[in-house]
């Protein structure tokens, strides 16, 4: 009988255990019942059987000063896992995202002499380009999902391979199915509210958020239905806490579980906070104004160290590497930027003229055409399979 591969993968954020998650499957089917999961990731990557060490409730943590008031809590973390390194003994580690802490413990593992491999590139071409050489000394094959990623490590060694990206296949997915009934209360237009996965980021970003909402329900004929998805029962449950706590919000205003991309699939608009969603918004074809706020300091030090790029939005930062725009397709309002009246303002047009919605869905349709076929963790897999057989 074959001796289980054996694979340590860590994936610290929601979005990173529905990528990791998607791959575990992909694994298993080309590898078979031969292959062995654990680490650190969500709810996706357990029902897809990876044992868990850590749970993204604990892992998922946004800004510089929020990740430095819970330092004890990630070095402690860091000994576990090179404990369960040295003592499990994987044939490959895979890190997904999460570049803070998983180059670090890459690092540490490439030192002990173990393959590895990451997903999702860390964003190099928009700081630190002098990190590169640094990545391309601790992973042994580097898989992407942006087309313009494996330029940024040409002159080094490191295998980089753009397997298309994941959200791909998983608008393809909701746009099959039949659309889901969800609480959009009648009204003549329709807004879905994507405040964040992150508790943080939800109470520095959902009131103005709701405020935006309630001014174009008040200003337009017919008035706003307001969905907001969450990415858990947990999250939901504090968004409706700072719901009711915030004096100005929309009068239609309903939560659910998860259901995202159908959210946006049959919204009108959409006022998202930066980050995958936002790309979600893009694939699903739903014009969106991006809006992202953070810890003052922390934002002062990105604005220090973000120079190979203008925008903060993907389908923003592709349309301008792949020579289709070099002005936003989607708005983008950060930090200051980001104030009720501002939103309302930027999200008013895509529920009013058809013009404009017409030119912003022709410009959607072009990024997404950059981001591949589909069948990216097909394609990964295929990479891992390779390199778990050469070891």
């Amino acid at each position: 009988m074959n001796t289980p591969r054996r694979i340590l993968i860590l994936a610290g954020e929601p979005s990173g255990d529905l990528h990791a998650a998607a791959l575990m499957t992909a694994l298993q089917a080309r590898l078979g019942a031969s292959i062995e999961f654990r680490g650190c990731g969500g709810d996706a990557m357990r029902a897809a059987g990876a044992s868990l060490l850590y749970h993204t409730d604990q892992t998922a943590v946004m800004g510089l000063v929020e990740v430095l008031k819970q330092i004890r809590f990630f070095r402690g973390m860091m000994r576990r896992m090179l404990a369960e390194l040295d003592t499990w003994r994987p044939d490959l580690v895979l890190t997904v995202d999460y570049p803070g802490f998983n180059t670090r413990f890459a690092a540490a593992a490439h030192d002990r002499g173990y393959p590895t491999v990451h997903m999702i590139c860390p964003q190099v071409w928009a700081w630190h380009q002098s990190r590169i050489p640094k990545l391309a000394r601790i992973f042994d094959h580097l898989l992407v999902f942006l087309p313009f990623e494996p330029a940024c490590f040409a002159g080094t060694a490191l295998p980089v391979t753009f397997v298309g990206h994941p959200l791909v296949d998983r608008a393809a997915e909701t746009f099959a199915e039949p659309e889901a009934p969800l609480p959009w209360a009648g009204a003549a237009h329709r807004l879905a509210l994507l405040p964040g996965s992150r508790r943080n980021e939800i109470a520095r970003i959902f009131p103005d958020m709701l405020a935006a909402a309630a001014r174009l329900d008040a200003g337009l004929p017919g008035g706003c239905a307001c969905v907001v998805p969450t990415p858990s029962p947990a999250i939901r449950a504090y968004a409706e806490q700072v719901a009711a706590a915030t004096p100005e919000r929309p009068p239609r205003l309903a939560f659910v579980d998860g259901q995202a991309r159908q959210v946006l699939r049959q919204a009108h608009a959409a006022i998202v906070a930066s980050g995958t969603a936002t790309l979600e918004a893009c694939l699903m074809r739903c014009p969106t104004v991006l809006v992202y706020r953070m810890h003052p300091f922390t934002a002062w030090v990105f604005r220090k160290l973000v120079t190979g790029t203008r925008h903060a939005g993907l389908a923003n930062i592709l349309a301008e590497r792949c020579g289709l725009s070099r002005e936003a397709v989607m708005p983008e309002l950060l930090q200051e930027a980001f104030t009720p009246e501002r939103a309302a303002a930027a999200v008013r047009p895509y529920l009013a003229d058809p013009a404009v919605r017409t030119r912003t869905l022709a410009a959607y349709d072009a990024v997404n055409r950059t981001l591949g076929p589909g069948q990216a963790a097909e394609h990964a897999a295929a990479v891992i399979g390779g390199i778990l057989n050469r070891a």
